[in-house]
């Protein structure tokens, strides 16, 4: 094996066989391997700009070569090529190949392209005490293959357009395949530790929080939002240059991700020890998020549909009179005339108003958010546009997001009537354009044969090699050409797909068509988890479940109450939808438990989803509803400092246990607990304690119990009694009371009466303080929805708290923007918990 040292990297060669290691940082190395010489590539989603470069050393073995920075060593077997990862000892300069055997020197009889002798040096390492294996992976296997194209070959296209619950779409039925390139097909072999964990991948269906033991398909479909990362327990995370399909696998054979359509395998390996090192390094490389408009965390209330812009304005109306905040509301589908489905001009005899009513909507200090679809039906004026101007992929329906033309062209168009209209937002839906295979049927497929279906899908109409890309560069589009058009108003997207680095377009993701049960409730709080887990920090869901009806198709909504057909996806346990006082309670509880997602969002079908189709004010549900929709807005401070921390150090709002409690075993095992931020632990009710489907009466007692992390102490929120970290203990949970408890050292800042999240009331700034050890929070302020902050004009005041001396110390305020609150200091109300 040839061995070539430069400044950037180290390159180890033989035939069918180029390894490149390139260390980043001191704990971070990029991995490049092919059977060809190394080709440098771009990537759509990685930016690698911001790292310099490291020094490192390398050492031949009998065995191996071993490449190393001061905190990490890579070893590389002779054998078969495959990579010992160990974290390195404080002052150690490296740990030696498990097989035995060294040779000192530096890598022997090499030289580098530059031309002379390799530099580098090896020391003495058989000293080493701290340091420790992280992972040994397995071989890495490539193949080449064909890469096909589809095309029509030049005839017309035969078109059947197909109208499904997601939409319409065309399916053409004379594509002609061709070989156009070469690639190959890969795995990434693993050899895990026996009780490592291993989470991220992204968000799925199945409620999987630790992949071990477990397969899973990384493809984009409703409900499904692949990320390319994994992260283990044991310290450290992966992050994969992909954007093809990949999968999953681990089993008593073999583990291994594999990689559909690659020109070479790349990834990066992270050696750091904490979940918030690691995805700073998977931001740092795939972008810092943006901040949202300070409204995107108040309250948003949406459903499948309404169908006036009169109706919109009205919901916002209702919501004031009831005394209820709320700061969006979204419409839904359909704003298009009957029939050009998908056009971004409106139905003028329902939307003729638009104007007004976005204007009278703004007057209420509240916002809209507006449905956009990447297809269109065919002779609507926008089809037809970006179609002559050869923007439409080869479905003939779907615009080409993978064009800048084209994302301009689809930008000209949505900002002509729903921009300029006084929408605020977008919603992105339906950005896995070609999942329609699979939605549809009684029986729910196999997961391989949707992932072959749905797959082979995308890669009829898109290039394999960016067969998960297509909704991350349609978020692309959108703010790129938004942030053209204005910085004056911070772009949000909520979209149903995307991938790594869409944090930085303003994009928000969400499960998708989920069905309202129990047991999917407690599925998606384990999808979340991974989500954060994966680096992604803006995630929410269908708080109520998206379909609600079962058996009783009569009542489906998405204009569907005439098909009688079953559909997999269309469970729902409650036919009666608020009707049911069992679907009133799982409504609560699912409510309750997204108060403290990112974004707070209603919606759904079949059934309404405003507050007062849960009953009026004084009656249970209604009360519970309220309550904590208050609790969102009293948090607010607390809310929007985490979302800078988000921006500003590349923080979690979700955040699973093992982000702060690795070294607790049954901290690393929970799945239906999470921190919001990090003084907040939320356990959320996944049972029913009142009612049972169909309004059955249940008699069982009003208790949750609930894991409390160790080393830390905390207070329950409700009653302030104070429990020790370590155990589990059970409260009482009454329908208005889901578990919450605040860590022993926290600085939560509140304020009483907002009713929208820009509103700056007379109620004082509350700073609530949790004692039991010392504690420091950053409060972040800003203008609330333009980019001035990317210019440092925003404002940080540090709290701390002394546990010793039993005192709040307030810090200067660190820099200043327009429109900022100066008062608050005189008008501060401290409240000391315990």
């Amino acid at each position: 094996m040839k061995c070539i040292q430069t400044e950037h990297y180290a390159e180890l060669a033989r035939e069918m066989f180029f390894l490149r290691l390139i260390p980043m940082e001191e704990e971070v190395f990029r991995c490049v391997f092919s059977q060809e010489p190394i080709a440098e590539t771009e990537s759509v989603f990685i930016d690698r700009t911001a790292f310099a470069t490291v020094p490192y050393s390398i050492e031949e073995t009998e065995h191996s070569f071993q490449i190393r920075t001061s905190r990490v060593q890579a070893e590389v077997l002779k054998s078969d090529g495959r990579i010992i990862w160990t974290r390195l000892g404080g002052g150690a300069n490296g740990a030696g190949s498990p097989e035995g055997g060294r040779m000192s020197g530096k890598c022997a009889g090499t030289s580098s392209p530059e031309g002379g002798q390799a530099s580098g040096n090896c020391g003495d390492i058989s000293g080493s005490e701290a340091a420790s294996i992280l992972l040994e992976e397995g071989p890495k296997e490539l193949e080449k293959i064909d890469v096909m194209r589809y095309t029509t070959g030049g005839e017309a296209p035969v078109i059947n357009r197909v109208k499904t619950v997601d939409g319409e779409r065309n399916f053409i039925q004379n594509l002609k395949q061709t070989a156009d390139h070469k690639a190959y097909k890969g795995r990434l072999h693993f050899r895990w530790k026996p009780e490592e964990g291993i989470y991220g991948l992204g968000q799925a269906e199945e409620g999987i929080y630790n992949y071990r033991g477990h397969d899973q398909y990384l493809y984009q479909h409703n409900m499904r939002i692949p990320m390319p990362v994994l992260l283990s327990d044991q310290g450290y995370g992966m992050l994969f240059n992909c954007g093809s399909l990949m999968s999953f696998h681990d089993g008593g054979d073999d583990s291994y991700l594999f990689f559909d359509t690659i020109s070479q395998m790349d990834y990066f390996f992270i050696a750091k020890k904490t979940p918030d090192e690691i995805i700073g390094t998977i931001r740092s490389l795939t972008g810092r998020a943006a901040m949202l408009p300070k409204w995107a965390f108040g309250y948003i209330q949406s459903k499948e549909q309404y169908y006036t812009a009169k109706e919109l304005a009205d919901v916002v109306r209702t919501y004031r009179e009831l005394g209820v905040p709320l700061d969006c509301v979204v419409q839904d589908w359909n704003t298009w005339e009957l029939g050009n489905w998908g056009e971004k001009l409106v139905d003028k005899s329902r939307y003729g108003d638009l104007k007004e009513r976005m204007e009278e909507i703004h007057g209420m200090h509240a916002h809209s958010m507006v449905s956009v679809w990447p297809n269109m039906n065919t002779g609507g004026k926008n089809h037809t546009e970006l179609f002559q101007a050869g923007h439409l992929l080869h479905d003939y329906a779907t615009y080409d997001a993978f064009s800048e033309e084209a994302r301009e062209m689809y930008w000209q168009q949505a900002k002509k009537e729903l921009f300029d209209g006084g929408f605020d937002s977008w919603w992105c839906d339906s950005t896995e354009p070609f999942s329609g295979p699979d939605w549809g049927g009684a029986m729910k497929r196999e997961p391989w044969e949707r992932f072959v279906l749905v797959g082979n899908e995308h890669k009829k109409y898109l290039p394999p090699e960016q067969a998960n890309l297509f909704a991350l560069m349609h978020a692309k589009g959108i703010y790129e050409n938004q942030r053209k058009e204005t910085e004056d108003i911070r772009v949000l997207n909520l979209t149903r797909s995307g991938y790594a680095s869409g944090q930085k377009y303003g994009a928000v993701l969400w499960s998708g068509d989920t069905y309202a049960s129990w047991d999917t409730l407690k599925k998606q709080i384990a999808e979340g988890l991974n989500m954060g887990l994966s680096g992604y920090p803006y995630w929410t869901l269908d708080i109520g479940g998206f379909f609600t009806v079962g058996s009783k198709w009569q009542n489906r909504g998405c204009g569907c109450n005439t098909d009688p057909s079953p559909k997999w996806f269309w469970q729902g346990d409650y036919n009666e939808g608020v009707s049911d006082y069992g679907y009133r309670e799982l409504y609560v509880r699912w409510l309750e438990m997204g108060t403290f997602l990112p974004m707070f969002r209603s919606h759904g079908t079949d059934t309404p989803r405003e507050i007062w189709n849960f009953g009026k004010k004084g009656e249970p549900f209604y009360d519970a509803i309220e309550k904590y929709i208050r609790l969102r807005y009293d948090l607010m401070p607390y809310i929007y400092s985490l979302a800078g921390d988000v921006c500003l150090n590349h923080g979690t709002m979700m955040r699973s246990l093992l982000f702060d409690y690795m070294e607790d075993e049954q901290a690393r095992k929970t799945d239906q607990e999470f921190l919001f931020g990090k003084s907040m632990l939320i356990c959320p009710v996944t049972a029913p304690m009142y009612y049972g489907k169909d309004n059955q009466e249940l008699q069982t007692e009003k208790v949750w119990t609930c894991y409390l992390p160790a080393g830390d102490d905390w207070y329950h929120y409700w009653t302030d009694r104070k429990y020790e970290g370590g155990q589990f203990v059970t409260v009482d949970a009454p329908l208005d009371e889901m578990p919450i408890f605040v860590k022993a050292g926290s600085i939560i800042p509140m304020r009483q009466g907002i009713m929208y999240a820009d509103e700056k009331n007379e109620n004082p700034l509350e700073i609530h303080v949790y004692p039991g050890k010392d504690g420091a929070f950053t409060l972040y302020e800003d203008e609330g929805n333009n980019y001035h902050y990317e210019d440092g004009r925003y404002a940080l005041t540090e709290f701390t708290w002394d546990e010793a001396k039993r005192k709040l110390t307030i810090g200067d305020t660190a820099g200043e923007f327009d429109g900022m609150e100066h008062g608050w200091r005189e008008n501060l109300k401290v409240c000391i918990h315990g």
